[in-house]
């Protein structure tokens, strides 16, 4: 479907997705800076790099999240469940960097 054939109204629909999908970018961009800081002070005070109660916690409140805004919860907790495990791989090359 090439852009001349394309309504007007769906073009610009879709120009705001990208528009979300960057400040989604942006939004994950500061969350790993965050807790690039969290792996910092983990790595500093020898802390393990997973805190499974915590990440239960956090899936449990999100999945509750995802509810009231009519997301699919199975669908939030996997997508956090990678930024999680991609957050302890980042601690755990932090404290092996000591």
């Amino acid at each position: 479907m090439s852009d001349e054939k394309v309504p007007a109204e769906l073009l610009a629909v879709r120009d705001k997705i990208d528009e979300t999908d960057e400040r989604l970018l942006d939004l994950l961009a500061e969350r790993f800076e965050l807790t690039h800081r969290v792996g910092l002070l983990k790595a500093d005070q020898n802390l393990t790099s997973f805190d499974g109660t915590r990440e239960a916690e956090k899936l449990a409140r999100l999945a509750e999240l995802s509810e009231q805004r009519n997301l699919n919860p199975e669908l939030v907790t996997a997508l956090f469940r990678q930024i999680m495990q991609q957050v302890v791989r980042n601690h755990e090359s932090l404290k092996s960097a000591d």
